[in-house]
């Protein structure tokens, strides 16, 4: 494009005129950018026959490409197959391995358990992660979640508070069969000022310690709720709570639903599990009985939440 007045000798032009000063030279591209445009054209010809290209609605197909010369036809399924041989390959006899060994075998094993540790990351983030956070630090409910359902979504693992117990074994146990603890409603057996009362003594307990709880005239009838009515035969007189039975400590400040007085009192209420609407609910599903995962996975699944810095010795 040129102005008109400026237009040099007999050079050609489209005949297009803008404006009555500009017109347009019919100058061919330079050479470079021919060849350039001719072999991006037969680069497209050549790219289209060696892979596989769009579909043909005649016969309701796609051509698959030829493929790389020796290769034959490529496709992503393949390519994603050779990636995953070389990844078997180096993997293989830590595999091996691992299939004869128990979880604590594997933990005495520092090569081995540093193995597990690294693959056993992914199976984490798919299987765990959504209740028990990413590095188990767990899963806050807040916001829009009702009074039922506050709290941690599942307990912390890179803790040393464990409710079923924290040593290898328990945890392998524990990711096998799954876990489902129940906690009575006490609606019906406390009325709503022992609620109260036996609430407060909690609170007082957990915050304060046993020695401010059992000597303060303010929680002194929760006290004595808690120590007469079946609250002590979950929690133990020094409300330390049971593995067995996987009843919570309640004197570690660590809380699994909401810890405020009205939290607390909801959770003695109703309870947990305990198939009254309004029970907090708290369900570990099972990854072994029902298949989810194999063994070996579930042996890498244990070692790393042991190892994630809570595991406790046998």
């Amino acid at each position: 494009m040129s102005n008109n007045q400026n237009s040099a000798g007999d050079d050609k032009t489209t005949g297009h005129v803008w404006d009555d000063d500009l017109q347009d030279f019919a100058n061919q591209p330079p050479k470079w950018w021919m060849l350039g445009l001719t072999a991006s054209a037969l680069w497209v010809v050549i790219y289209w026959l060696m892979y596989p290209a769009v579909p043909i609605s005649i016969t309701g197909t796609h051509f698959k490409g030829i493929g790389l010369p020796g290769s034959g036809q490529w496709t992503a399924i393949k390519e994603l197959a050779e990636d995953q041989k070389v990844l078997d390959n180096v993997r293989g006899k830590y595999e091996d391995k691992l299939k004869g060994l128990t979880p604590a075998a594997i933990l005495a094993d520092q090569e081995l358990s540093e193995y597990v540790v690294r693959s056993a990351r992914v199976l984490f983030s798919d299987n765990c992660a959504a209740c028990h956070g990413q590095n188990g630090v767990g899963t806050v409910q807040k916001g829009k979640f009702s009074m039922r359902e506050r709290g941690l979504m599942a307990p912390i693992l890179n803790d040393d508070d464990w409710l079923y117990g924290g040593t290898i074994g328990t945890i392998q146990e524990t990711i096998t069969g799954g876990r489902q603890g129940m906690m009575v409603a006490h609606k019906d057996t406390l009325s709503a000022q022992q609620i109260d009362d036996v609430a407060h003594y909690v609170k007082a307990f957990v915050e304060e310690g046993k020695d401010k709880a059992d000597n303060d005239p303010a929680v002194a009838a929760g006290m004595k709720v808690f120590m007469e009515s079946d609250c002590t035969a979950c929690h133990g007189t020094d409300a330390h709570g049971m593995q067995a039975m996987g009843s919570a400590n309640l004197t570690d400040k660590i809380w699994r639903f909401d810890s405020s007085i009205e939290g607390i009192k909801h959770t003695i209420t109703y309870g947990v599990n305990s198939g009254d609407p309004e029970a907090r609910v708290a369900i570990m599903p099972n990854f072994g009985t029902s298949g989810k995962l194999s063994e070996t996975q579930i042996k890498k699944l244990a070692v790393y939440v042991y190892k994630l810095g809570g595991g406790q010795p046998e």
